[in-house]
């Protein structure tokens, strides 16, 4: 049964997404969130896409680590943190199209990892959503003791 730590987490990780400077770079907007589930959105640019108007592989893998991040991030407690451990993408075409849409969620919660996955999808002229790529994660916690172990001071 998937459980939050954290009764705030949708405030908490609505203040983190205002620090993304990356994501803000790229366009993306989350457009969902719930315990241990995460969505959203990318309108498609050229700075996006490679030759034939292919979704760059680097694009739709970042997308997945950031929906499935944030997935695991809503189960933590509030002054734990979240990073990757692991992913592994599978692409199943290439993402032409006007945007692409991103799912995490965690499949399998644990006290120092969170097992999960990401669908992106890519739509093209407001048809059904196309599934081009699917990843899955091992994100790993980061607890106030880790932190104070790395920095000496335990």
């Amino acid at each position: 049964m998937i459980q939050t730590f954290n009764p705030d987490f949708e405030a908490d990780i609505r203040e983190k997404l205002d620090r993304q400077e990356f994501m803000k770079l790229m366009g993306f907007e989350v457009t969902k969130i719930e315990a241990g589930r995460i969505e959203g959105e990318l309108k498609l640019e050229k700075r996006h896409k490679q030759h034939k108007g292919f979704t760059h592989g680097g694009v739709i893998a970042t997308l997945a680590d950031i929906v499935a991040g944030f997935a695991a991030v809503s189960l933590v407690p509030k002054d734990h943190h979240v990073v990757t451990a692991e992913i592994k993408v599978s692409y199943f075409h290439p993402g032409v199209g006007d945007k692409l849409l991103a799912k995490g969620y965690v499949l399998k919660q644990g006290r120092k990892l969170n097992f999960c996955e990401a669908e992106v999808y890519v739509v093209k002229d407001e048809a059904e959503p196309l599934l081009i790529a699917k990843a899955s994660t091992s994100m790993a916690t980061i607890t106030p003791e880790d932190l104070r172990v790395r920095e000496g001071k335990s």
